[in-house]
């Protein structure tokens, strides 16, 4: 058996744990630069707040029902994600992170009769050692278990948050109702085809035969499917320390920008974070890939990806260095910027990575230079335990007026010591 625990309404849940005030109360949370909504309580829902839709049209709703209203603070989210982490691993050596607010935890070799109150047990340890609340899915597959994850979210009061499918009556039953675009693993297209195709729910896309999901759903990956919601277990648990084959930074910014040294700034901060990364899973990176949005005269542009300008450069070798980093996507910035026009976000990919042990020092360069790893090393120390980029390249500037929004943000509780929580 598998089974997911997946964090209610996780953004809001994590500004309840140091709003107490507000555990009845409705909350939204939203997306980089203030923009979306990206996070809503069971309360909010119920006034009729659309999920990812644009903050300003749902503002009215927001101000008549008093709905309290947060920015993204990642800072936040992110510690409190690892501490729920954490706390499923004193369950279980098996866990595997998922997402930000969701783990796997293999159940394989427990009676199928302990499953339940054991679900509680995690349950309710979550709760009292993080204040976040989740919901428990368990099923023999890890499809089955995303579905009644679904099912324990939709009627929390009547299943305490813990909903187990294991008898072909009960998987059935899950099946019929659970619609075809609310399985994993389909998407907005696929869930058209298979309407199109007189096929609404689960329970009649299970009864597919296998070479037709192999032909219409994306051959093994349509196939795997189709044995996963009859059972059979086809999608394994992986491994959470699995290395990253490419590593991204990207943000909106917090206006509109022209300005080719605030670009430079944005694109020479983002590679320094995509750099910290790399090392954190000593990897080198042997290419490098910059873009920037332009911004529309449409004003509902701001709220959807909009066309991004692309260049690419390979690298004459592999490195984790920072400053090595920075100069080619500078210079690819240069190459891609227009004067005149306005963007509104920007973003680095490195990619072709490689372990950074396989890097060999140059023969002839200077030690000076050789060196570098350890000067990254003891950088990302100081930056690790001081926070807020204490040490950073000049090229990131010092002002950064291209930040994007956050008027909303709630403090850094658990990860500043000027923002901790105060008990009066």
């Amino acid at each position: 058996m598998k089974a997911i625990i997946d964090c209610n309404s996780f953004y809001c849940s994590c500004e309840r744990v140091f709003r107490p005030d507000l555990a009845k109360s409705p909350v939204v949370v939203l997306s980089n630069n203030d923009g979306c909504i990206i996070s809503r309580s069971d309360e909010a829902k119920k006034f009729g707040v659309g999920m990812a839709g644009p903050y300003f049209k749902a503002k009215h709703l927001i101000q008549q029902h008093n709905i309290a209203v947060f920015s993204s603070n990642y800072n936040l989210y992110g510690d409190l994600s690892w501490r729920v982490m954490e706390t499923l691993r004193t369950f279980s050596d098996s866990v595997e992170v998922y997402s930000v607010d969701e783990a796997f935890i293999d159940l394989s070799g427990m009676a199928t009769k302990d499953i339940p109150a054991f679900a509680m047990q995690i349950r309710n340890r979550v709760e009292q050692w993080t204040g976040i609340s989740v919901s428990i899915g368990i099923a023999p597959t890890k499809t089955l278990a995303k579905i009644a994850n679904h099912m324990a979210k939709r009627k929390k009061i009547e299943t305490q948050c813990v909903k187990m499918i294991a008898t072909k009556q009960e998987i059935d039953a899950a099946l019929r109702e659970t619609r075809v675009e609310g399985v994993w693993g389909i998407g907005r297209k696929n869930a058209d085809k298979l309407i199109n195709f007189g096929i609404t729910n689960a329970f009649e896309l299970s009864n597919m035969r296998e070479e037709w999901a192999n032909k219409h759903l994306g051959g093994v990956v349509g196939t795997r499917l189709i044995k996963e919601l009859n059972g059979i277990p086809c999608i394994e648990m992986n491994d959470p320390l699995e290395t990253k084959k490419m590593i991204a930074t990207t943000r909106m910014f917090g206006d509109p920008v022209s300005d080719i040294q605030n670009i430079r700034e944005a694109i020479a901060t983002y590679t320094s974070r995509a750099a910290e990364k790399l090392r954190r899973q000593h990897s080198a990176a042997s290419a490098v890939s910059v873009f920037i949005v332009p911004k529309e005269e449409d004003h509902m542009s701001d709220f959807h990806r909009g066309s991004a300008i692309t260049a690419h450069t390979n690298l004459s070798s592999a490195t984790s260095i920072t400053h090595e980093l920075i100069k080619p996507a500078v210079a690819l910035i240069d190459s891609l910027y227009e004067n005149g026009r306005l963007y509104k976000k920007a973003g680095v990919m490195l990619s072709g990575l490689v372990p950074d042990s396989s890097i060999q020092a140059n023969l002839f360069e200077p030690a000076s230079k050789n060196s570098n790893r350890m000067l990254m090393g003891m950088v990302d120390n100081v930056n690790f335990s001081m926070r807020d980029d204490v040490l950073k390249y000049a090229s990131s500037g010092t002002t950064r007026d291209w930040k994007m929004r956050q008027e909303l943000r709630s403090k850094r509780y658990t990860s500043r010591w000027e923002e901790l929580f105060e008990v009066r």
